[in-house]
């Protein structure tokens, strides 16, 4: 096979996987029912004048399914990270005892379960868009090549079309999976 052939398969394999690592990450970050030190990453905390992720300034865990404890390396920043929960506009009510802060995770509603699920679909269209993408332009650069036969270049391009195929089954593979997630009570 021509070489400038494989390096277009094995780019776009890249480009596929990195759509299917984002999605991956996009799930992470959609709530299924149980606590996850993911529903923070976004919470963003003023640290000595600097907006400072609330991971690098406090150590967030899971103590159990419907709880979240954020305990600062400082003390005195417990009102700022509770500040910045607040803000953050996250839906929970964060509590602070002196010592650390508790949140305490509510469980999910059906029609919260449901736009859960709708968004989780939203991100998996997003991603097989990515795919698409990727089979497009994977395609453009085959036809492009001079050096290539016609017969080299159909090869290819199957080949391109078997990835995208690959790769759209897996993403909807992995929706059905978070789907079942989000839904179980």
């Amino acid at each position: 096979m021509n070489e400038d052939i494989t390096f277009i398969l094995d780019s776009t394999k890249e480009s596929m996987d990195g759509t299917i690592d984002h999605l991956l990450k996009a799930f992470a970050k959609i709530r299924a029912g149980k606590a996850s030190p993911v529903m923070l990453s976004s919470v963003m905390v003023n640290y000595y004048g600097a907006s400072t992720p609330l991971g690098q300034v406090a150590n967030v865990s899971i103590p159990d399914a419907r709880t979240i404890t954020v305990q600062p390396w400082e003390k005195n920043m417990l009102q700022e990270i509770e500040k910045a929960i607040m803000i953050a506009n996250l839906g929970f009510n964060p509590m602070n005892n002196g010592d650390f802060i508790i949140i305490n995770v509510p469980p999910l509603t059906e029609e919260r379960r449901r736009d859960l699920a709708k968004q989780a679909k939203s991100e998996s269209e997003d991603a097989k868009v990515g795919v698409r993408n990727a089979r497009q332009e994977a395609n453009k650069e085959i036809r492009g090549l001079d050096d290539a036969s016609e017969d080299l270049k159909k090869n290819a391009e199957a080949d391109v079309q078997e990835l995208t195929n690959k790769y759209s089954k897996k993403i909807e593979d992995v929706l059905v999976i978070k789907e079942a997630e989000i839904m179980k009570v």
